[in-house]
């Protein structure tokens, strides 16, 4: 059985919500105890909103937070998120196209392509996940921890589709310098903003009128660029290529954008095409258990409730194969210790996703 639950985050994991923080420290997740005090205030209410169809608070003020707990001590050793609107007209999403363009003279007989970097706002809104965090003595447990917590996401999207967007978004570290600060910054933003890496991360947060007012509207050519800078453009960091790897297996691709602080690149889905919105399934819980020692595959199940905790999931395996049936009527057999951590009985509703 599953030594994590993974549930949504409750006032009463705030410590150890800052000691997963420690180890990101991004707009998102900030190792800041008044702000991620804010941060599970937030994602109580947005669950709650989902759970019962409310309209407040609105998509773009909203976000999820899905923590993976350890059952035996009950501490919260890893965290993942849902951003169900980012991007409004008060605040749109920003970002810096990545565009080639071509040059050449007949008179010298030389052709350049050149990378030009060109702000780019979205006001729609695109759904962000984020937050992906495990703490460093969890990172290679046996029930790979991250991939639980990056799937658990894409489960609840398809739970509650109409409340995202149409396109999902995931922004990924680049690599930064051992003091976290970023090149890019430092020999773009920082001489339009006068403002440091960490300044900036921390402004954008609530307030985005200085990037719009200060930064150039123009295209910027990254060959004016230091070639140290340049290579950076685009990159993924050591910590976020497992996260990258897995993007891409479930649907994602590079967007050619990238964040206009740090460089970061931006991959992008659309929703209704990420493998893991498409293969999730709803069923019944049937009256009789798995069968011990029969052939299974391990699969994420979910229980939803109207009241707190609204959603609690659990690593266990299922049969290998599909229950006959639509999803009205279909039944699902489960292992008899996952019944008793979501506390299901049965004819109670599920929500499962294979993960093989």
């Amino acid at each position: 059985m599953s030594a994590f639950l993974i549930r949504d985050i409750a006032p009463a994991d705030l410590d150890d919500f800052q000691k997963a923080a420690v180890h990101l420290d991004s707009v998102n997740l900030p190792d800041d105890r008044d702000a991620l005090a804010q941060i599970i205030d937030r994602s109580r209410r947005s669950f709650a909103a989902v759970a019962s169809g409310a309209s407040e608070p609105p998509a773009r003020d909203r976000c999820l937070v899905f923590v993976a707990e350890e059952r035996d001590s009950g501490a919260v050793v890893g965290t993942s998120m849902i951003f169900p609107q980012h991007g409004s007209r008060k605040a749109p999403h920003v970002y810096f196209d990545v565009l080639e363009e071509e040059r050449y003279s007949e008179t010298l007989d030389r052709h350049f392509a050149h990378r030009v970097l060109r702000i780019g706002y979205n006001y729609k809104g695109l759904t962000e996940v984020g937050g992906l965090v495990v703490r460093p003595e969890f990172r290679r447990h046996p029930e790979r921890l991250g991939r639980l917590l990056m799937s658990i996401r894409f489960l609840y999207i398809a739970r509650h589709r109409a409340a995202f967007r149409d396109e999902v978004l995931s922004e990924l570290m680049p690599p930064l310098e051992a003091d976290g600060t970023s090149l890019l910054w430092e020999s773009l933003g920082r001489k339009f903003t006068g403002l440091t890496y960490q300044e900036a991360d921390r402004l954008s947060q609530n307030n985005k009128e200085f990037i719009r007012a200060l930064f150039p509207q123009d295209p910027l050519y990254a060959s004016l660029l230091p070639a140290r800078v340049q290579e950076r453009i685009g990159q993924v960091g050591p910590d976020t290529k497992a996260v990258e790897k897995v993007l891409r297996e479930i649907g994602f691709s590079y967007a050619h954008r990238i964040d206009p602080f740090d460089g970061g690149p931006h991959f992008q889905a659309r929703t209704d095409d990420i493998r893991l919105v498409r293969t999730t399934r709803t069923a019944r819980v049937a009256d009789a258990e798995i069968v011990p020692g029969a052939s299974a595959v391990p699969a994420i199940v979910a229980r939803e409730r109207a009241e707190a905790p609204y959603f609690t999931a659990v690593r266990t395996s299922l049969p290998v194969e599909e229950p006959p049936g639509d999803e009205a009527t279909v039944t699902l057999a489960l292992a008899a210790d996952a019944r008793d951590v979501l506390q299901v009985a049965p004819g109670d509703e599920i929500a499962y996703l294979r993960l093989s």
